[in-house]
């Protein structure tokens, strides 16, 4: 793969100072980019463009190298949030190929595939396997970014809504029996009383319950209560929206 045209050892116009990357939240640490590409002097480019813009970067002169590094645990791809930025044609194993096995690893970073020999089966091929971007060059470094950070944003809020799904499922678990069956029957939209008849209780005890499930789920509101049951029933993040805009 050559040095694109606008690699810093080539490049007047990188004498410029890069464009800060827009606000990625309140992230624990630095975003991490996984550069994969065969060409020592397009790693260095890349690895200097990254950490311009505050990211740290990681370097692999190999898909075969990133692979075995995420599976020794050495390469940090699932410590923060991050994106891969991968070469398509290298020798022995392609960009895809090492992405596919990323991803059949239980790998899950968002990738922007480069190339200089872009065809229509190639690239529908990325796309059917998960790349958030597909770029040809030559390109300039502002795309790049541009692309580096709308992954990187899609990969954090990825993690957010996991985590938040994580918390629900640990306060879900901390229901009592009585506290679930009071929840079935709301989520069936019984009233108290028919509740209370149903499991032979009285209905202040079935109040009682509801008030203490509501207070564990941290939900305000009986349809703040049956929004997070059915979030935890579907796999949805509680704080699910629109994916971020591609533009």
């Amino acid at each position: 793969m050559t040095n694109p045209g606008d690699a810093p050892r080539s490049d007047a116009a990188l004498d410029d100072p890069p464009p800060g990357p827009p606000a990625l939240g309140d992230l624990a640490s630095a975003p991490t980019v996984h550069i994969v590409d065969d060409d020592e002097e397009m790693r260095d480019s890349l690895r200097w463009l990254i950490e311009s813009v505050g990211m740290r970067a990681v370097c692999y002169g190999s898909g075969a190298e990133f692979l075995q590094r995420q599976r020794e645990g050495r390469g940090a791809a699932g410590d923060g949030p991050g994106c891969l930025v991968s070469d398509v044609r290298m020798p022995r194993m392609s960009g895809l190929d090492m992405y596919e096995a990323f991803k059949a690893d239980g790998g899950d970073l968002p990738v922007i595939f480069i190339t200089a020999h872009a065809d229509v089966p190639m690239a529908v091929r990325a796309l059917q396997s998960g790349a958030a971007e597909f770029l040809e060059k030559p390109f300039n470094r502002h795309a790049l970014l541009e692309r580096v950070q709308r992954a990187v944003r899609r990969d954090a809020r990825r993690r957010d809504q996991e985590r938040a799904l994580t918390t629900l499922d640990r306060r879900f678990a901390a229901l009592s029996d009585r506290e679930r069956l009071v929840l079935e029957g709301l989520k069936r939209g019984l009233p108290n009383r028919e509740i209370a008849e149903q499991a032979q209780v009285t209905v202040r005890a079935v109040e009682m319950r509801r008030s203490g499930l509501m207070k564990k789920l941290g939900a305000p509101t009986l349809a703040d209560l049956l929004r997070l049951a059915w979030c935890v029933e579907t796999r949805t993040p509680p704080d699910a929206g629109p994916e971020p805009s591609p533009c």
